[in-house]
């Protein structure tokens, strides 16, 4: 008998177009290896989409698309899946989009009761910072400049190097360079990042720079039932990111740690928050643990925190939401996550706690779609970073020389 409600399906909601999404994966096998039927809306592209667990893909709301053309996408599902559907939004940008209309959803959908305003709040680079002050809740000392030139003196008055994000990173177009976080090393580059401000859609702010480190760098997730109790987490160590020091996890470590796990809770508890989150801490030299971003949803690597009883963020998430009891589970730290195509290294070193991010001996095709579609991805990247050949000719008389293939061709 499933741990799950099988008769309640589940969406898998990501409008992020990044095919290398694991976490979408990890939310299919979670919940289809319970017996759950699995939709999943999303770019088809990617390999969870090869995985035996998804029931069916569907087509996500266009890039910009407004909050009515949101809801008419779900709404159409909803009526061809013609019963209530626990929803889960695996990016930001769907976690806020589902939490505005989650009353015009709720005929549809199975969703966690709370502010309609919380999830962008805390999503919300700046105003986390704002959050966390009138909190108590340690957080780098973050300034949001007003014009270039304040960008260069806050650059200088918090101190060389510093960090610059975007406030609303989910609005950062794709294709023009711009990154969400970013380390800033110069008072030229804070102020070319401002003017770039109208750009990337959501205000520029500096942060003082907390320097990584061995053991400095740690995440936590769960999963605030309708009671507000966390459940189906845990603190975890962040071994290995790409890229180092500022980037997604790509070798984590389930790790008991009493005081993140504690400023978690109580965060989330003054918040008044439900639903899953993922949180990511980095201590200062003096001990400290300062929240860096808040999550609104799952975060990629929730699958290390797979207990003993089977439960995951995903599945606390539905049992919850169908009204069942969310055993409790026993810990298993120690346990490993892998993403094997940032860390193919550490993915072929055998290791029994372990479970890795595309490869799993019961669903195959995805880790053989991930190999041919990452393969392609490489050598498109590399060929946009080399340079045009040079073309060395012999000057004959009269006959012309050129400076690339480029110029060569401009003459034909």
């Amino acid at each position: 008998m499933s741990l799950l409600d099988t008769r309640v399906p589940a969406v898998v909601l990501r409008i992020d177009r990044n095919p290398f999404h694991h976490g979408t994966l990890g939310a299919v096998r979670s919940l289809g290896r319970a017996g759950v039927e699995v939709h999943v809306v999303a770019e088809s592209a990617g390999p969870h989409a090869r995985s035996r667990f998804v029931t069916a893909t569907h087509a996500p709301p266009p890039p910009g698309a407004s909050p009515d053309e949101f809801a008419a996408v779900l709404r159409r599902l909803a009526a061809r899946i013609a019963r209530p559907a626990v929803l889960i939004p695996m990016d930001d940008a769907s976690a806020i989009a589902v939490s505005r209309l989650r009353s015009e959803l709720a005929d549809g959908y199975l969703l966690p009761d709370q502010p309609a305003d919380l999830a962008e709040r805390v999503a919300d680079k700046a105003e986390l910072a704002t959050v966390c002050e009138r909190l108590g809740v340690p957080h780098p000392v973050t300034l949001v400049p007003e014009n270039a030139a304040q960008a260069a003196a806050f650059a200088w008055q918090l101190g060389l190097p510093v960090v610059a994000k975007w406030s609303r990173p989910w609005r950062v177009p794709v294709g023009t360079g711009l990154r969400s976080t970013q380390v800033v090393r110069s008072a030229d580059e804070a102020q070319a990042l401002f003017r770039r401000t109208e750009e990337a859609g959501s205000r520029l702010l500096l942060q003082a720079f907390l320097p990584p480190g061995q053991d400095r760098d740690w995440f936590f997730h769960g999963y605030a039932d309708s009671g507000g109790v966390v459940r189906g987490g845990g603190p975890g160590r962040k071994q290995r990111a790409w890229p180092a020091g500022a980037g997604l996890t790509t070798v984590g470590r389930w790790t008991p740690n009493p005081e993140v796990q504690a400023q978690a809770e109580r965060l989330v508890s003054a918040l008044g928050y439900r639903g899953v989150f993922d949180l990511d801490f980095r201590r200062d030299g003096a001990g400290a643990y300062h929240l860096l971003d808040f999550n609104p949803r799952p975060g990629a690597q929730f699958r290390l925190f797979a207990d003993t009883a089977g439960v995951d963020v995903v599945r606390a998430l539905h049992l919850d939401l169908t009204h069942r009891a969310v055993p409790d589970g026993s810990p298993l730290p120690g346990r490993d996550f892998v993403v094997e195509n940032y860390a193919p290294l550490t993915a072929l070193r055998p290791r029994r706690r372990r479970e890795l991010a595309w490869h799993a001996r019961d669903d195959l095709v995805p880790g053989l779609a991930l190999w041919a579609l990452w393969c392609r991805h490489a050598v498109r990247r590399l060929s946009e970073r080399r340079p045009a050949p040079e073309v060395r000719i012999v000057r004959q008389t009269g006959a012309p020389t050129y400076r690339n293939d480029d110029e060569r061709a401009s003459n034909f």
